[in-house]
C-alpha cells in the first residue's frame, strides 16, 4: 500500500482491507455508502490515514485497514484455550502459529469442550465481547447423559443456583435423542468456566459432548475441525456492533 505525505487514497484503503476490487470500491463510495469519521463521502480520491481516521462502509467499521483481524478457529476436544504452551498439551496458538501478531482470544472453551473460538489483534475487541454489560450470546449443541424431559430443561431457562451464583440459558431445546442420550441445544450469554456442564450436572445429566456452533452473529457453519479462517470485513462488523464499539474510534 503505498503512501505520502497526503495519506493513501480511500479506494485502496478499502481495498486492501478486503472489501471488494477497487472498482467496486469506487462505487461504494459513489453510492455515499463509505464514511470517514461519521461523514458520507462520495468523491474519488479522497486520502485517509487509517492509523487515525475512522472508516466505515455501511456503518461496518473496517478494522482490516487497521491491521486488525479476526480468526475463527473450530477448536479440537483436547486443546487448551491458551496461547503459551504449559505442558505437552496441544493449545490454541499451535493453529496460528505462522501469525506474528500478538492474538487474544475472546473467552475461552474448556479442554474437553470442541468448536467456534475466535481470536483477535483488537484487545479492545475481546474485551468487548467478553464484558458481562455486551451480553453476546454463544450457542452449543451437547448431547447429555439419559432421557432429559422439557420440564428439566425449563429449569435450564428459569435459572438454577450453582456453586458461584444463579445461572440461567436464554434457551434450550431438545434437537435429537437416541436410547440413554439427549442431544440439546442451549444458548447462553454467560462465560463462566464449564457452566453449560455443571447446569446440566445440577438438573442430573452428564455433559458428553459439547460444541459451540455460534459466538454473536458468527457460526461455525462448515468448517472442519481444527482448520481457521479470517473473518470479513462484514462479519469484523458485526462482532463490533455485538461489543457495542461500532460509533467508538476504539473500534478501529
Amino acid at each position: 500500500m503505498e503512501k505520502n505525505q497526503d495519506g493513501i487514497r480511500l479506494q485502496k484503503v478499502l481495498a486492501a482491507a478486503g472489501v471488494g476490487s477497487r472498482r467496486s470500491c469506487e462505487e461504494l463510495i459513489e453510492q455515499g455508502r463509505v464514511a470517514i469519521n461519521g461523514i458520507k463521502v462520495t468523491e474519488q480520491g479522497r486520502r485517509v490515514d487509517p492509523a487515525v481516521d475512522h472508516i466505515t462502509v455501511d456503518g461496518d467499521p473496517i478494522a482490516a485497514a487497521q491491521g486488525f483481524i479476526v480468526i475463527a478457529l473450530n477448536k479440537p476436544s483436547g486443546v487448551v484455550t491458551t496461547m503459551k504452551r504449559e505442558d505437552d498439551r496441544a493449545t490454541v496458538a499451535d493453529y496460528v502459529m505462522n501469525r506474528s501478531d500478538r492474538l487474544f482470544h475472546v473467552g475461552r472453551l474448556d479442554a474437553d469442550t470442541e468448536g467456534l473460538l475466535l481470536l483477535t489483534n483488537d484487545g479492545n475487541l475481546a474485551h468487548g465481547l467478553t464484558h458481562p454489560s455486551s451480553e453476546v450470546n454463544k450457542r452449543y449443541l451437547a448431547r447429555i447423559k439419559g432421557s432429559a424431559t422439557k420440564t428439566e430443561l425449563q429449569a435450564l431457562i428459569k435459572g438454577v443456583e450453582l456453586e458461584d451464583g444463579f445461572a440461567k440459558a436464554d434457551s434450550v431445546n431438545i434437537v435429537g435423542s437416541t436410547p440413554g442420550e439427549t442431544a440439546i441445544e442451549i444458548s447462553i450469554h454467560e462465560g463462566r468456566n464449564r457452566i453449560i456442564r455443571r447446569m446440566c450436572e445440577h438438573i442430573g445429566h452428564e455433559v458428553i459432548q459439547l460444541v459451540r456452533v455460534q459466538f454473536g452473529p458468527i457460526k461455525i457453519g462448515d468448517m472442519k475441525l481444527g482448520k481457521t479462517r479470517v473473518l470479513n470485513h462484514t462479519e469484523v462488523g458485526s462482532l463490533y456492533r455485538a461489543a457495542q464499539l461500532e460509533n467508538s474510534k476504539e473500534a478501529i
